[in-house]
């Protein structure tokens, strides 16, 4: 991970429920083909609509029991085993590189494949009080197009881009940290996160972000409304972020869990008060 400094310490609120002025009206889905030529006897051609992940969902269930895999270090894509180790944690360091899509053969872990479990202390709601800063986490895959919950951190699809796997092996580092009042505005390292620096950082680590952004910042960051995969939404107290169909928030409204600092949480009943931002082809 690239470490960035900024001058000034920039602040945001946890409280994720804070109305702007006005609620703001989510995109509509944009996009399509462009029809062949036609011929005389052509009927007209429909274009058809770019699907975009939902941003809102009445279900807070965010259970998954289907396959879990891992990549490794070495690019390979293993079954993920909860709790097993042959390996442990290290201090935040890069994460990302290329990854699978489409259907993928996973191998057999061997005796010198590292894989760090999920620690236990992402799901008791004491956070990791005794982490200096982001921690490396297993990159964790599912197949498909969605991203799933598993034990506390989220698993990328393999059908997403590899900029989307990133955020979300990204936002893994920080999970569990506690919530700090601009945590992660004066340097993307911090012992804890605020809001919209946990959305910056996450972002950061997929190479989309240089300098960290508080949240009225996000208002006028990237591209207007929401994206294929990501959306960001922000106001000038607080600012979270959808990544194929999980949300990443450090206030837990609408999270059954009640865990504080940076999850990952199901997807909110409506996000009212908030300005919808995307980056640029996400």
């Amino acid at each position: 991970m690239q470490v960035r400094t900024v001058g000034a310490l920039l602040l945001c609120s946890l409280a994720a429920s804070a109305a702007a002025d006005a609620p703001t009206t989510l995109a509509a889905n944009t996009g399509g083909a462009v029809a062949a030529e036609e011929t005389a006897a052509a009927s007209p051609v429909s274009k058809p609509t770019v699907h975009l992940f939902p941003v809102t969902s009445r279900s807070r269930s965010v259970a998954y029991k289907g396959p879990v895999y891992v990549k490794t270090a070495s690019g390979e894509v293993i079954p993920y085993v909860a709790g097993v180790s042959t390996g442990t944690a290290a201090s935040v360091s890069a994460t990302g590189g290329a990854a699978p899509t489409g259907a993928t053969t996973p191998t057999t872990p061997s005796s010198t494949t590292p894989v760090t479990p999920i620690p236990g202390e992402l799901t008791n709601g004491d956070g990791m009080t005794t982490a200096t800063g982001p921690v490396l986490r297993p990159e964790l895959l599912v197949p498909g197009s969605n991203a799933r919950f598993v034990e506390g951190l989220a698993a990328a699809p393999m059908n997403a881009p590899a900029a989307v796997q990133e955020i979300i092996w990204s936002g893994n580092e920080v999970i569990g940290l506690p919530y700090i009042y601009g945590g992660g505005h004066g340097s993307f390292i911090s012992p804890g996160y605020d809001c919209s620096g946990t959305v910056s950082f996450a972002l950061h680590g997929a190479g989309l972000l240089s300098a960290p952004e508080d949240s009225s910042e996000f208002e006028t960051w990237g591209s207007h409304g929401a994206g294929r995969w990501v959306a960001v939404f922000s106001n000038p107290g607080h600012a979270y972020m959808t990544v194929a169909g999980l949300r990443l928030d450090t206030s837990a409204a609408d999270d059954p869990s009640n865990l504080q600092g940076p999850r990952w949480r199901p997807l909110r009943t409506n996000n009212a008060g908030f300005k919808v931002r995307h980056p640029l082809g996400l």
